[in-house]
């Protein structure tokens, strides 16, 4: 199998998590009193169970995407941020979501989160 064509290299990645860090880290940390979780971590064998479950169950669109929301647990939860993965019904950036199926979530989460 080869390279997807949108993978980047891995200093791009690094740029990325850099910027990412530099622009709203500090804030979210000011703002909590203390860092958050930002890097979540699936296992392959759960996103492929989760990508053939979205294939399999997918009646509508011939190609259904998976668009990844940023979440947060309740003030009480001890891990505050997380991630959740919605199924769509197509692969253009006005595609709906698939509110058919249910989204995937229970990542782990680093903490403290883990520069890339």
């Amino acid at each position: 199998m080869s390279k997807p064509s949108n993978c980047i290299t891995v200093v791009q990645a690094r740029q990325l998590q850099d910027n990412w860090v530099a622009t709203r880290a500090v804030d979210i940390e000011r703002a909590m009193g203390s860092a958050d979780t930002r890097e979540f971590l699936f296992s392959v064998a759960e996103l492929e169970q989760f990508l053939n479950y979205i294939k399999n169950s997918s009646s509508m669109g011939p190609q259904p995407g998976v668009r990844i929301y940023f979440g947060a647990y309740d003030n009480d939860a001890s891990d505050k941020a997380t991630v959740f993965l919605a199924p769509t019904l197509g692969i253009t950036e006005g595609s709906p979501n698939n509110y058919n199926l249910e989204p995937l979530n229970k990542s782990i989460g680093g903490h403290p989160p883990k520069n890339y």
